[in-house]
């Protein structure tokens, strides 16, 4: 016996609430997907293929597989740039680390004028990067920049230095503008990071007879270590893509002393060699994902 259709009232409608919901979602992301997908994919995805191909200004090239790579991991001048971007990531990390969470520690404690403190110490981040380096380049000047001056003042008077002209003195002199401007990202974030931390537990740790040294590593160091984690990742990120610093004040020189792998591939676009310049800049990019995939593992495995 045939069972009798459900009258059209009591059929369930195609578009439910939850669909419509959903639907109207999607419809709002499509417009950022599609300039995700203009803004990022398809530039990153080109430079990817022009790094494959013999291409320069005036002529699209032809296809050369690997042969960028092969030279540019033969080329003295890669391997030095690719040498001091790590030297610059790592020193400038760890002295930003330790002079952040030192003054962040600092400010989280109750002393006079501390909101004051606060305030000037964002000074350098929030100040343009190209004013910031131009100001140490100025001061970094053998004829009256202002550290020779200070040394002089002080009684260090050991005549005149030029701090980016030679090679044994042009990288830390970069190493010290990058961590001025960068370490007050540190910082906040670290004090944020602290006041967030239950003062139960330094009391209990206190009761216990617990010194300050040891509510520092068991207590504060594992509250933070998230924000510790994605801070690094951050700045270790912004100083390999760094430009300004090193262009505006040594251009890479003295003989490549202080080149990085931007200014190396800038160097690639002015010789108007469009392929080999991509492939330097495609270089960083696996170094860069393996990084950020060791990051997420950790905050995930944490949580």
């Amino acid at each position: 016996m045939a069972v009798p259709a459900a009258p059209l009232s009591a059929r369930r409608p195609f578009l439910t609430m939850a669909r419509r919901e959903a639907l109207g979602g999607y419809l709002m992301v499509i417009p950022v997907c599609l300039v995700l997908l203009g803004l990022v994919a398809y530039p990153f995805v080109y430079a990817i293929y022009i790094s494959f191909t013999s291409r320069v200004v005036g002529d699209p090239g032809v296809f050369v597989g690997f042969r960028n790579y092969q030279f540019l991991f033969n080329w003295v001048s890669f391997n030095r740039a690719l040498t001091n971007t790590v030297t610059l990531v790592i020193v400038t990390d760890i002295l930003k680390f330790f002079i952040g969470l030192g003054l962040a520690l600092l400010l989280n404690e109750r002393i006079k004028g501390r909101g004051l403190f606060r305030s000037f110490i964002l000074l350098p981040w929030a100040m343009p990067a190209f004013v910031s380096y131009l100001t140490w380049r100025l001061l970094f000047l053998p004829i009256g920049g202002g550290i020779n001056l200070l040394l002089a003042a002080v009684g260090f008077d050991f005549g005149v230095i030029d701090w980016l002209g030679p090679r044994s003195t042009a990288m830390p002199a970069v190493i010290i503008a990058t961590v001025w401007r960068g370490f007050p990202f540190w910082c906040i974030s670290f004090l944020a990071a602290l006041q967030n931390v239950p003062q139960e537990q330094y009391e209990a740790a206190k009761v216990d007879g617990a010194s300050t040294w040891q509510r520092f590593l068991f207590i504060t160091l594992p509250s933070i270590r998230h924000v510790i984690i994605v801070v690094t990742l951050l700045s270790s990120i912004w100083t390999a893509n760094s430009f300004e610093s090193i262009w505006i004040m040594t251009q890479g020189g003295p003989s490549d002393a202080t080149m990085v792998l931007p200014v190396l591939a800038f160097f690639g676009l002015q010789s108007q060699r469009l392929g080999e310049a991509a492939a330097v800049s495609v270089a960083v990019v696996p170094a860069l994902a393996i990084l950020v995939f060791i990051v997420a593992a950790l905050l995930q495995r944490e949580e």
